[in-house]
């Protein structure tokens, strides 16, 4: 691994070796999300406890403040919509001309394991990391399961993310999952874990994010269960605690309800 992505990745990834990214990418295949209609007002009281924003090119340019002190994973997959015949069916979207220029700090993509559009969203990791590569640009590959949550287990999810550092991913986003310990075994590279849909209660959320962090996944990247919450802030100075404080889950919930 060259230095240039050492270095990116050591912005990303605190001295703790955790990290907290807050992804606000989901306009690109949902359109205008329930309180992300406002991208940048909707992060604005989040800043002090995420590591890192996950964006479109799109939304950093029209709503994030350039003089944000934290780094920026740019999502780079797209072209599929929640109205689409078939969420898989992506494609690359953004340049590695347009990743300097936003200077981002690694860039992210979905793959579909399984789907009809494996091949080509595999291609799609492959070509990224060949380019990126060059310019020292981190790989953040994200194992999508398009609408077919029931996906979400063990096998399927070790499966995937194996692929992905095979690859050449620097970095894995994958969902939380019974006996996750099994998905973190059989991947050589950082995992961090998805929220997936809002959960029911807060708990819920502190629950997968604390047996996740004990089984060996390196942080989070976690947003509609944050800023779709009534309390927000409390919910990402819970989570923080979690991934960089070493907080359980009954510390989680004192903080939450602090607010």
């Amino acid at each position: 691994m060259g230095w240039g992505i050492k270095n990116r990745l050591s912005r990303l990834i605190q001295p703790d070796g955790h990290c907290f990214f807050m992804p606000i990418d989901h306009g690109y295949f949902q359109g205008p999300t329930s309180c992300l209609e406002k991208p940048g007002e909707t992060i604005r009281p989040l800043l002090p406890y995420f590591d890192a924003l996950f964006v479109t090119r799109g939304v950093l340019r029209s709503c994030i403040d350039p003089a944000i002190d934290k780094p920026v994973i740019l999502r780079i997959s797209g072209g599929t919509s929640m109205v689409g015949k078939d969420l898989a069916n992506e494609m690359i979207t953004t340049s590695i001309e347009e990743v300097i220029r936003l200077n981002a700090s690694a860039v992210g993509l979905s793959i579909f394991i399984g789907s009809d559009y494996e091949k080509q969203t595999l291609k799609n990791l492959s070509d990224t990391v060949n380019i990126c590569e060059n310019y020292g640009i981190p790989v953040m590959a994200v194992t999508a399961v398009g609408k077919e949550l029931e996906k979400r287990e063990a096998r399927y999810l070790a499966l995937c993310c194996r692929i992905a550092a095979e690859l050449g991913a620097h970095v894995v986003k994958t969902y939380w999952c019974e006996n996750f310990e099994k998905v973190i075994k059989g991947c050589p590279v950082p995992v961090v874990m998805a929220g997936g849909p809002k959960c029911e209660t807060e708990r819920e959320v502190f629950e997968f994010v604390y047996d996740g962090m004990q089984k060996g996944a390196i942080g989070l990247n976690l947003g509609r269960n944050v800023w779709q919450n009534p309390s927000p802030v409390g919910m990402a100075k819970a989570l923080y605690a979690i991934i960089h404080e070493k907080a359980n889950v009954e510390t989680a919930v004192k903080i939450f309800n602090e607010k």
